[in-house]
């Protein structure tokens, strides 16, 4: 007989120290901390047949739209257990699919690193792609103004 997977979940997420607050007895809100991407937000959605992961990853680009997107579905084609998605309003989401029967604690350890690692390491490419315009405008503000520039420092090539 196979365990509860809202105990999986709960148990895994308790275990590896992760910051979690639980909306009712099937939603668990994820905060995963990363280096590039400081939060990446998940949502862990246990349903009648499978567990549902969607993890909010940047807004919908200003700029250059198409080319976001055909990096996305190239980067695609190499994940595991998620993919890149956009809703209805154009932002960018990784989402997955698990069957219930397949809930453990090693697959929720693999969905969960999947998560992080594709958000952290997607999330400077993306801005790059679809945000270069609006870097630019706030590392002048920031110049013009003295402020920091220490959070825009992955991003001085585009200057």
């Amino acid at each position: 007989m196979s365990l509860n997977p809202a105990v999986v979940i709960e148990d895994f997420l308790e275990s590896h120290d992760l910051d979690f607050e639980r909306s009712n007895e099937k939603t668990f809100m994820v905060t995963l901390p990363g280096e590039k991407k400081l939060q990446t937000h998940c949502a862990l959605i246990i349903g009648d047949h499978s567990l549902s992961i969607n993890a909010f990853v940047i807004r919908k680009p200003d700029t250059h739209e198409d080319a976001v997107h055909k990096w996305c579905m190239a980067k695609n084609a190499q994940m595991y257990g998620i993919a890149f998605a956009i809703n209805e309003l154009g932002d960018i989401y990784l989402v997955g699919r698990l069957p219930l029967a397949a809930v453990s604690a090693l697959e929720i350890d693999r969905i969960i690193g999947s998560v992080l690692q594709y958000s952290d390491s997607s999330f400077n490419p993306l801005l790059e792609l679809g945000f270069a315009d609006a870097i630019r405008r706030e590392w002048a503000w920031r110049v013009s103004r003295g402020e920091s520039l220490a959070n825009l420092e992955a991003f001085t090539h585009l200057i």
